[in-house]
């Protein structure tokens, strides 16, 4: 049996030339970049080489790109920067955000007394700009507003230009979670003004525990982590200088096969949901999966017109990898809280999968796992 991965949304397979990468570079490039010999200076430079490669994908400098240990951490550096450092004293969000940013949010309200706003979102999964307009309006604080701009579970995609004008409209400052956009979408942050931005090497092929925060110029950064002032002070420990260098690569790759790419895996999303409408027109799509105008072409959001607890376990003994919701939170009971949030009860009863794409998603795979389907149901 042919294993079959369609959780891409949660981790993506390792490109083999990341993968030679980041061997090369753990061999010949394993100095410690805050040493100043030749080892160090060596990994130094291929450090700073990799961030200016990086920060021209979006069109910012090299100074306002800070490397983490993946996306979690980029937006919980940026979130609690923003109150410690910049006297945030409101959020605005939604509750459909990852944990990262909402468990961050909530831990700040309870031990910095910030207030905690959510904008409402409608049963597509949608932001309700007049609602964040007049949230904005109506608020005297200094405020954040943190918005992911592409859903990892239902995969709207924010309109992140005009939510930003809002925000520069009403001087708040501007977050997004972007772990859903990177590789697979170009942004281009000298036209779209966002303060901050979270990324994750490992969702677009790269190598996992590595990823970065985005810090506008001018915003001044506080360190979560203290002791030997990397980053230029904005995170101490010595630099994954593997993984970031894999990170680079990956991030090359992406944006050099953007349009052969998203042509493919749109192609093969289009021939998924004809598949699965001729299963059953009962069938469903969450939030605005099923459009692709308003979602990305890499998650479809399945809601099936059953109740089946063993459906994912099904799958799975089937060989066929796929989500019930955030990865995240797998292992635990309890259902997706974005589901909760934009599907009614009897909606909610129903079993809903979350299938998602990739380069190396092919269409017999696509085919096979069809088939399955119609068997289950």
């Amino acid at each position: 049996m042919n294993a079959i991965y369609l959780d891409n949304a949660a981790t993506t397979k390792i490109d083999d030339v990341v993968l030679k990468t980041v061997h090369e570079s753990m061999q010949d490039v394993f100095g410690n970049p805050s040493s100043t010999h030749q080892f160090g200076r060596k990994a130094k430079s291929a450090v700073e080489t990799a961030r200016k490669n990086i920060a021209k994908h979006f069109n910012v400098t090299a100074s306002e790109i800070v490397f983490t240990a993946g996306g979690t951490e980029a937006d919980n550096l940026i979130l609690k920067n923003a109150v410690l450092n910049l006297g945030v004293q409101t959020i605005i969000t939604s509750k459909i955000e990852h944990h990262a940013v909402l468990h961050t949010c909530e831990f700040l309200e309870k031990s910095e007394n910030i207030s905690l706003q959510f904008v409402n979102v409608n049963e597509k999964g949608a932001i309700d700009l007049n609602h964040l307009e007049a949230l904005l309006t109506e608020s005297s604080d200094k405020v954040l507003v943190s918005l992911m701009h592409i859903n990892n579970e239902i995969g709207t995609i924010l309109p992140i230009e005009q939510v930003s004008a809002l925000c520069v409209a009403n001087n708040a400052y501007f977050h997004s979670d972007t772990v859903q956009t990177i590789g697979h979408y170009n942004l281009d942050l000298l036209k779209v003004e966002v303060d901050f931005i979270a990324a994750s090497a490992h969702k677009f092929h790269g190598p996992k525990g590595v990823g970065f925060a985005y810090f506008k110029k001018g915003s001044g950064i506080l360190p979560m982590f203290h002791g030997g002032d990397q980053e230029r002070g904005a995170r101490s420990s010595t630099e994954n200088v593997h993984s970031i260098l894999g990170m680079q690569k990956a991030m090359e790759i992406a944006y050099k096969n953007l349009d052969k790419d998203k042509e493919k895996i749109e192609g093969l999303k289009k021939n998924f949901i004809e598949g699965l409408e001729k299963i059953s027109s009962e069938i469903k799509f969450n939030g605005c999966s099923g459009n692709f105008n308003e979602s990305t072409y890499t998650i479809l959001n399945v809601r099936f017109p059953i109740q089946n607890d063993m459906l994912l376990f099904s799958l799975d003994m089937a060989g066929i990898a796929v989500s019930g919701g955030s990865a995240c939170q797998s292992g635990s009971n309890v259902g997706s809280h974005v589901l909760a949030e934009i599907l009614s009860g009897k909606e909610a009863d129903n079993t809903s999968v979350r299938f998602s794409f990739s380069k190396y998603t092919t269409k017999e795979e696509l085919d096979i796992t069809l088939k399955k389907i119609e068997e289950l149901l």
